[in-house]
C-alpha cells in the first residue's frame, strides 16, 4: 500500500463527513489537495502550521483515490502528491491528531 499524508482541522474534516468528501481550500483555489509524503510531513508541518496544536493528519491510500494523483515538483527537486479533485473517504484509512511537541516542532 503505497501511502500520502494531508494536514487538516477537525472541522474541516467533520464537513467532509457531512458532505461525503473531502476538499480543501487548495482544490478551489489551486486545482488539487495538496499532500507530503512519509519523508516530507514533517518538513510541510514545520513551514506552514507553525504554533498550530489543533491538526489532523489523514493517512491516504494511493490506490483507493478516485481522483488523478500526480507527483509534481513544490519546492526545487522536491516531488510532491498532489491530488486532483475531491478526496473520497474511503481512500482516507487513518485519521490521527498531530501535534507539535513540547519544543513546537513537529515530527513524523
Amino acid at each position: 500500500m503505497a501511502v500520502i499524508y494531508h494536514i487538516t482541522t477537525p472541522a474541516a474534516w467533520q464537513q467532509a463527513q457531512v458532505e461525503g468528501s473531502y476538499r480543501a481550500d487548495s482544490l478551489a483555489t489551486e486545482g488539487f489537495i495538496h499532500a507530503s509524503t512519509a519523508q516530507q510531513i514533517a518538513a510541510t508541518a514545520n513551514r506552514f502550521y507553525d504554533g498550530r496544536s489543533d491538526l489532523l493528519l489523514l493517512e491516504i491510500d494511493e490506490e483507493r483515490l478516485n481522483a488523478e494523483l500526480k507527483y509534481e515538483e513544490g519546492m526545487p527537486g522536491q516531488l510532491f502528491p498532489h491530488i486532483y479533485g475531491p478526496l473520497n473517504l474511503d481512500a482516507v484509512v487513518e485519521v490521527r491528531p498531530f501535534t507539535p511537541g513540547e519544543d513546537g516542532i513537529f515530527v513524523f
